[in-house]
């Protein structure tokens, strides 16, 4: 028996579960998935709509073209699924499940977007966030300490943190 496959949006206002597997997991790199993800792509897996089911809050739906809409928390923002509203199945956005890497993505879409210089990225310096130069300790500190994000894993209670008038 395959485990559900759980996950949620970053203030924990919206938290969902679907029964796994996913199917088709990949990347796209199509503008509208872009601007949808604030990204250079969105990384996506099918789950079938009878298997997912929102278990807190609700979510929000941005009609992206006439037979997409996407699904977003309200409060903070995070991307949660694309919808093809006369498919059987939806998309998870894969950043937001509990495990994101359980789901390696097997295929690429939308390649006349695809960035350039996206096979050169391996080849950049990088360092851990606590490693890193530009992080200063204290600043490092105060993000932990000030943490509002949403554990990686169901929590029987949330809540997120005040919005700013």
């Amino acid at each position: 028996m395959t485990a559900d496959i759980t996950g949620g949006c970053q203030c924990g206002a919206v938290r969902y579960r679907a029964e796994g597997p996913l199917a088709y997991p990949h990347i796209c790199h199509c503008r509208m998935c872009q601007k949808a993800a604030g990204n250079y792509f969105m990384p996506l897996a099918n789950a079938q709509k009878d298997d997912f089911t929102v278990t807190r809050g609700e979510i929000a739906w941005f009609q992206s073209s006439d037979p997409v809409q996407r699904g977003f928390c309200r409060d903070c923002g995070t991307p949660l699924v694309f919808e093809t509203v006369s498919a059987k199945h939806l998309n998870i956005v894969l950043g937001s499940l509990d495990d994101p890497a359980s789901v390696k993505p097997a295929e690429q879409f939308g390649l006349e977007a695809k960035m350039p210089w996206m096979s050169e990225l391996d080849r950049l310096p990088g360092e851990a966030t606590e490693e890193s130069e530009f992080q200063d300790g204290e600043a490092l500190s105060l993000i932990r300490e000030s943490n509002h994000q949403h554990p990686d894993h169901d929590t029987e209670h949330w809540t997120s943190a005040k919005k700013k008038p």
